[in-house]
């Protein structure tokens, strides 16, 4: 039997289920929890980088956004505040659509 050993989305036991399959899980504490949200958050993006086409793109941009969601509640946070603070952040310095590159700065 495989050993997996990583956060899988909750609707993983039943698929698992219909196969008829044997498996083992448990419900993490959430400090356990964060801890696999970042490194399943880690891995999606790597999968993320390695895309090469607009499926497979998406695909990966919705993983990560869902393991964004799930880890919200852990620090007893909301997506809109998220967004509020995103929205602050990119009035104040800007966002990421121009793909400006900075090479250098000199120093004074």
């Amino acid at each position: 039997m495989p050993v997996y050993n990583k956060l899988v989305r909750d609707l993983i036991p039943q698929v698992i289920e219909k196969s008829e399959s044997k498996f083992t899980t448990r419900t993490l504490d959430p400090s356990e929890h964060l801890t696999e949200i970042k490194k399943k958050l880690y891995e999606e993006v790597r999968e993320f980088q390695e895309t090469m086409n607009r499926q497979d793109t998406l695909e990966e941009l919705a993983d990560i956004l869902e393991l964004i969601h799930a880890a919200l509640p852990i620090h007893e946070a909301t997506y809109e505040e998220l967004e509020e603070i995103r929205i602050a952040k990119k009035e104040k310095r800007g966002g990421f659509e121009d793909g400006i590159y900075l090479i250098e700065v000199e120093d004074e």
